[in-house]
């Protein structure tokens, strides 16, 4: 198969806001970490499906660090660009933050950020061909070498577990 043309990583920069609301609240108060897990898997969704002309399908959530509460009342952002694309997938950071939604001006505290594996698929459900990512600047070529580094560590880790298992087939 021949190789795709790349594509630079701003075609894949997605932000998705939401107010939240009381429906959106644990038992403390602050909104449940299950609700920020959704809005960040639609930023990551949208933005793996932007990187690679069609259907992506999450195929694991790498890491999921929240930094900081949720309270209703708050305006959350959650930014996903592609960081790293192998043959079939890719990974995708979602920066998460919050702002108060009744005072313009406010900066916004940064809440959460997660790490996602996409695999771009075909009409059948099929692994498909993406193109590679072009990191167009600096942090851009920063967030690449990190996912080289996350990417490893999940390989090292599925062979370990694979090992301890006394074999080598999933299951």
């Amino acid at each position: 198969m021949d190789p795709l043309p790349g594509v630079p990583t701003e075609a894949s920069r997605v932000t998705l806001s939401r107010i939240m609301s009381t429906v959106d609240v644990n038992l403390y108060g602050t909104v449940h970490g299950g609700v920020i897990m959704k809005l960040v898997d639609d930023a990551a969704g949208a933005s793996a499906a932007r990187h690679s002309g069609g259907n992506a399908v999450t195929a694991s959530m790498d890491e999921m660090q929240f930094l900081w509460p949720v309270r209703v009342g708050d305006l959350v952002h959650a930014s996903a660009q592609v960081n790293w694309t192998g043959r079939t997938s890719m990974e995708v950071g979602v920066t998460v933050t919050a702002e108060p939604w009744d005072r313009g001006g406010t900066e916004p505290v940064h809440v959460a950020t997660a790490y996602l594996v996409f695999v771009g698929v075909d009409a059948t459900g099929a692994p498909r061909q993406i193109p590679p990512v072009v990191p167009q600047d600096d942090p851009d070529e920063r967030r690449f070498r990190e996912a080289v580094i996350r990417r490893e560590h999940r390989l090292a880790q599925r062979q370990a577990i694979l090992v301890s298992r006394g074999g080598s087939q999933p299951g």
